[in-house]
């Protein structure tokens, strides 16, 4: 049997499942074979992802899944979208006991080596549901075309993470007057094998906030291993980018960061308005520092069938960056007309909020239901699509589906 198919046969078993529990026929086991890893925590290559995500590329590996599968509110850890920047590391040989995370940087007064066990032992503990969003998520229905990996529109999240906070870390260290940014730093290395695949960073005031974690923990369980085995930065609402896998510190910087990845346009829209397909000129750019308001149905899954005179349930998630969610619309008929939908609170700052409603598909025949959300701030997702920029970030036009209601 096919490694992928076994694990997609026993993929009912849950991602916290692990061998030999109810080790069925164990007995039988050839002597010398090992069993297969069934464990979401443990996948570390392309081969090791069951068929239901799409695959955009192995090297380095970028990977989701069809957007109904993030319908649970706590994003299981078997289902986020794989994003890494260049090669994988090799997850095994990493010792947690051992890894270090170190403080440094121009503007930190005291510059300090952690070890796992020390930032647990140190630091008041914290579990937040944080956002992840890939800054392209849903890059492939801008038009025109932007080039980039042609992410559809589950390249987001939203896990439970365990961790210290950022700020209690950087001001045991102590920050200097002078900070204004952070860098990140990974164990990412470039495909070539030399140098960093990406080092990003947050204005200073951003790694202060209250959550903002450096986290040994994603849904109770370590980390996976495609996911930032076994310590990662991670930023809620903000380019997932910043989320740095496979953590080996941060700087307290007195300038920008310019690791790679920071250098324009990476990361980065024009300062003004563009026309579509325009080029623009380097210096024209400006970084992405939060993401903005946009939601997701995850229930029913597109093409969906429903008998006349049913009731549609449909459901998803929205969010807003380090905003809430404030109004919730679904549209069954090209956004002549909007229903509002129920709209639940954030659990905390960062997460995104779900929604649901029930409507009354009025007759036989093809629609496509379409979501809208609002911000605190008033703001609202493009019915089409948002301003046009060369790399295809923060696309966040309306989220649409479609059914078939028979008679």
């Amino acid at each position: 049997m096919k490694r992928r198919d076994f694990i997609k046969g026993t993929f009912a078993v849950g991602a916290s499942a692990m061998l030999p529990i109810n080790w069925v026929f164990a007995g039988n086991l050839p002597k010398g074979l090992s069993p297969l890893e069934v464990d979401s925590l443990k996948w570390s290559s392309v081969t090791d992802l069951p068929d239901y995500y799409k695959v955009l590329n192995s090297t380095p590996l970028n990977a989701y899944v069809a957007d109904h599968m993030l319908d649970p509110s706590i994003t299981p850890a078997n289902v986020p979208f794989v994003r890494w920047n260049g090669l994988l590391p090799d997850f095994k040989a990493i010792d947690p006991k051992i890894w270090e995370f170190t403080v440094d940087g121009e503007s930190c007064e005291n510059p300090k080596t952690y070890t796992i066990a020390d930032l647990k032992s140190k630091f008041k503990h914290h579990t937040y549901a944080l956002t992840l969003e890939c800054g392209g998520n849903s890059r492939k229905n801008f038009y025109p075309s932007a080039k980039g990996n042609q992410w559809t529109d589950s390249a987001v999240y939203c896990s439970e993470w365990t961790g210290v906070l950022v700020s209690d870390v950087l001001k045991d260290c102590g920050i200097k007057d002078d900070a204004v940014y952070t860098g990140h730093h990974s164990i990412d290395r470039h495909l070539s094998g030399k140098g960093d695949a990406i080092s990003r960073g947050v204005p200073i005031q951003y790694a202060l906030e209250d959550n903002a974690l450096i986290a040994w923990s994603m849904n109770g369980e370590e980390i996976p291993y495609l996911h930032g085995y076994p310590l990662r930065i991670v930023f809620g609402g903000r380019p997932a980018s910043i989320s740095s896998k496979a953590a080996t510190g941060i700087s307290i910087r007195n300038v920008e960061h310019d690791g790679k990845k920071m250098e324009s346009p990476a990361y980065r829209v024009p300062k003004y308005p563009v026309a579509p397909g325009e080029k623009v000129p380097l210096d024209d750019f400006e970084v992405i520092e939060h993401m903005i308001v946009k939601s997701l149905i995850t229930h029913p899954q597109t093409g969906s069938e429903f008998k006349l005179g049913q009731k549609t349930a449909v459901r998803g998630h929205a969010w807003a960056g380090p905003l809430a969610v404030v109004k919730m619309e679904v549209s069954y008929d090209y956004g002549s007309t909007w229903h509002v939908a129920d709209l639940k609170k954030q659990p905390n700052q960062m997460a995104w909020q779900d929604w649901s409603i029930e409507l009354d598909l009025p007759q036989h025949g093809y629609y496509e239901i379409w979501s809208k959300a609002t911000d605190s701030e008033g703001k609202t997702q493009p019915v089409v699509q948002p301003q046009w920029n060369p790399k295809g970030y923060m696309f966040n036009g309306c989220h649409r589906i479609a059914v078939r209601v028979q008679k």
